[in-house]
């Protein structure tokens, strides 16, 4: 039984297209159509709603009284792109319309009272996929000046790991000191606990070298071979979360998690090639992030939200 009661498909019947010109039997079909559906209030307003904004376009578009009968697929193209090229509305808005109005003209097909229903062939929107956000270049600057003036060499030595090694939290709390490798010129890093026990090497860039060997120079001799320590012994997991909220609290940063700044790295190593561009380079980093399949890297050669206005802004 519908959520819907008599008092407000009433209300309804006498406010849904108030101020727009319609047809006079327009607010009887849509009470009609709203009595029957079986849905939560909420619902039911925000389909209203929709309704509505379809309604009060279409007049204004076409210079003529709101008429379901006249509705063609070229008023929901066209209304659909309104929503999207000056409206700038989300594609989950824009579909959530589109859904409403397919579903109102098919209950109107269902009672004869239009003879094709316009918004069966249109299409959604499809949603841009992005690439997952890292930090920009001005808040890694402040997060790694941040624990500078603190001193703080562990935090420092953890961040600067993730950011030039692209490592995971489990990489992170697992590393030894037998998997660090550091000379003069050149460095490695073995993580053995990757993702489905995959096993890698990842090489270490000079800044991370040198904020390993000054935390391992100052790290405490314990019976753990951990490289990063607690205050009870090798860090967990939930200590190196801690530092994270540590420092999102004192720089603002309010999307610092570990997974971030390996986006960072990865959104970095891709611009920073020189030689192939991100197509040539992708094998290369997704066997630096321990991905079992391209598509899995893929994803960070999409583009970013910034990447896309950007290349809009360039057509003006």
């Amino acid at each position: 039984m519908s959520n819907f009661s008599p008092q407000d498909n009433k209300n309804y019947e006498h406010n849904v297209f108030s101020g727009i010109p319609t047809r006079l039997d327009q607010d009887e079909l849509f009470s009609e159509f709203l009595t029957e559906q079986d849905l939560a209030t909420g619902t039911i307003k925000a389909m209203v709603f929709d309704i509505r904004k379809f309604a009060k376009w279409f007049a204004s578009a076409n210079q003529e009284p709101w008429d379901t009968e006249r509705v063609t697929v070229r008023d929901v193209i066209d209304f659909r792109e309104y929503l999207r090229t000056e409206k700038k509305q989300a594609a989950s808005t824009i579909n959530r319309n589109l859904s409403t109005i397919r579903k109102y003209f098919k209950w109107l097909f269902s009672k004869d009272t239009i003879s094709v229903n316009p918004a069966m062939s249109v299409k959604e929107v499809r949603r841009q996929p992005l690439a997952p956000q890292g930090l920009t270049r001005a808040e890694v600057r402040k997060l790694l000046r941040e624990v500078e003036l603190r001193n703080d060499i562990r935090s420092k030595s953890i961040f600067s790991l993730i950011l030039y090694t692209g490592a995971r939290l489990s990489d992170v709390v697992s590393l030894e000191l037998s998997d660090v490798m550091i000379n003069d010129r050149s460095g490695t890093v073995f993580y053995r606990y990757g993702k489905g026990s995959k096993q890698r090497t990842v090489p270490l860039p000079l800044n991370a070298r040198k904020a390993l060997s000054e935390y391992i120079s100052t790290r405490p001799s314990v019976r753990t071979q951990k490289v990063f320590l607690g205050e009870r012994g090798a860090l967990n997991g939930r200590g190196v979360q801690a530092i994270f909220e540590k420092y999102r609290a004192l720089t603002g940063i309010v999307n610092l998690h570990c997974h971030v700044l390996r986006h960072t790295f990865s959104h970095n190593f891709l611009s920073s090639a020189e030689k192939g561009g991100a197509s040539g380079n992708l094998v290369q980093l997704a066997s630096i992030l321990g991905h079992e399949s391209l598509n899995t890297t893929a994803i960070y050669t999409k583009n970013s939200v910034e990447q896309l206005a950007g290349s809009v802004k360039s057509l003006l």
